[in-house]
């Protein structure tokens, strides 16, 4: 009994299977995959009919081909060119590297020290040679140019400027050269005397002859000597008497004098220079 009852269910259920693969409503796999496949090489045709131009479409075959062998033509133009311009690339690289290996060793110390004299601008219209003559290359730049002093006494005409704009550069500024072509190279610091550190003027004095014990006489005569002459000069023209140029005070270290000539220039509202006597002799 129980063998029985199992071979129907096994009856029942292969029933089912085959009404199941029967049923039309259930898509088919085999046949999805016939209609995508469809689909696919449907869309590549009209992915390559929207590609394809209509003047092609329309086209004969010959000329199809007169219109490839146009566009090869074209495309080794165009590979010629590109070859060309990578060759000319190349060129101006090395071209590039060599000037700036020449300028690296031209701008190797010393410098030869210059002063800019005068900045020229050149015009070559104006002196326009005849034609069949010899030209002088240096007279036909056109731009500005220079003449320089050299601290060998030397005074040369440059046509071509150098490293440094011109713009940057003013008669009397001092500039490197190099001390074989002249050409400038950098613009130097202005000269600068050590001396004048000493001169400078940090403040005003604000002594007073009464800060000075015991030179009642020679604040009268320093008085006399300089702040008269100063305080009171259109007195002394109408008199006609002639003012002294100075007074000079001497004596011993410790005595007054720097004090004296600061309550001085006080007075007269003078700038107070410290310098030693070399220095004006200098």
């Amino acid at each position: 009994i129980m063998s029985t009852l199992e071979d129907l269910d096994a009856m029942e259920h292969q029933d089912k299977k085959e009404g199941e693969d029967q049923d039309p409503k259930k898509p088919n796999q085999s046949g999805d995959a016939d209609m995508k496949d469809a689909d696919g090489d449907k869309k590549e045709e009209e992915e390559e009919e929207e590609v394809l131009d209509s003047d092609i479409l329309n086209s004969s075959t010959r000329d199809i081909i007169t219109r490839r062998r146009l566009l090869e033509n074209d495309t080794r133009i165009m590979r010629s060119e590109f070859q060309r311009l990578t060759h000319e690339k190349q060129a101006m690289l090395e071209k590039i590297k060599d000037n700036v290996d020449k300028i690296d060793n031209n701008r190797q110390l010393p410098y030869l020290v210059g002063n800019v004299v005068e900045i020229l601008d050149l015009d070559v219209e104006a002196d326009a040679a005849e034609e069949g003559a010899n030209v002088d290359l240096d007279a036909t730049r056109v731009g500005k140019s220079a003449v320089i002093k050299t601290s060998t006494r030397q005074t040369i005409f440059l046509p071509l400027i150098g490293l440094v704009d011109h713009e940057k550069l003013k008669p009397g500024d001092l500039i490197g050269v190099n001390k074989d072509s002249y050409l400038i190279l950098d613009t130097l610091p202005a000269e600068y005397d050590s001396r004048v550190k000493a001169m400078e003027v940090d403040e005003k004095p604000t002594e007073k002859y009464t800060d000075v014990g015991g030179l009642d006489k020679q604040i009268e005569e320093l008085v006399e000597a300089v702040v008269w002459p100063m305080k009171e000069a259109e007195r002394f023209k109408k008199i006609g008497i002639k003012a002294p140029k100075g007074a000079l005070m001497y004596g011993p270290p410790g005595t007054g004098k720097t004090l004296l000539a600061r309550a001085c220039a006080a007075q007269t509202e003078a700038t107070f220079l410290k310098l030693a006597g070399p220095q004006l002799v200098q």
